[in-house]
């Protein structure tokens, strides 16, 4: 059961401007020249940043894009898992990936799984994300392991560099 405290507009609001306010801090850009990309006034953008606003979605989209980030993957973020969350991935290769994972997912399972689209259970999404977390490490790790194995290749062909 959702708990609707946390879905209550004052505290939205301040998660939100929290996580946009973070994005164009870290973005290093001057808050007029992101005002100006987002087609926001200036004033508006202030008011939204220290939580006395509330963007629209397509403000706060267009607010994270001109601050640098993954727009689409920090919204869902916030959404799915809450402020922090987005807040702590905002400008890394891990939301990147999300943007990319989340947009890809729904026709990926269309086409693998056909008809059986429709047999999916939401008890089986828990597993499911931590099914493929530990495929996404394993994958990881296989390719470090074949980078370390290239680099030893490497170096024993230089002249065995290795100390």
């Amino acid at each position: 059961m959702i708990d609707m405290g946390v879905l209550g507009e004052t505290q939205t609001r301040r998660d939100l401007a929290h996580l946009l306010h973070a994005a164009v801090e870290l973005s290093g850009r001057n808050r007029c020249e992101i005002a100006r990309e987002a087609d926001i006034h200036k004033d508006a953008l202030r008011r939204t940043l220290c939580g006395e606003r509330s963007p629209s979605v397509g403000e706060a989209l267009r607010i994270l894009a001109s601050s640098g980030t993954m727009p689409h993957a920090q919204l869902l973020l916030f959404l799915a898992a809450g402020g922090d969350q987005a807040t702590r991935w905002l400008q890394t290769d891990i939301a990147r990936f999300f943007e990319e994972l989340v947009g890809e997912l729904p026709s990926a399972l269309e086409r693998v799984l056909g008809n059986q689209v429709h047999d999916v259970k939401p008890r089986w999404a828990k597993g499911t994300a931590h099914r493929v977390a530990r495929l996404l490490a394993d994958h990881i790790d296989e390719l470090e392991r074949k980078d370390a194995l290239l680099g030893e290749g490497h170096g024993a062909s230089l002249g065995g560099r290795h100390g």
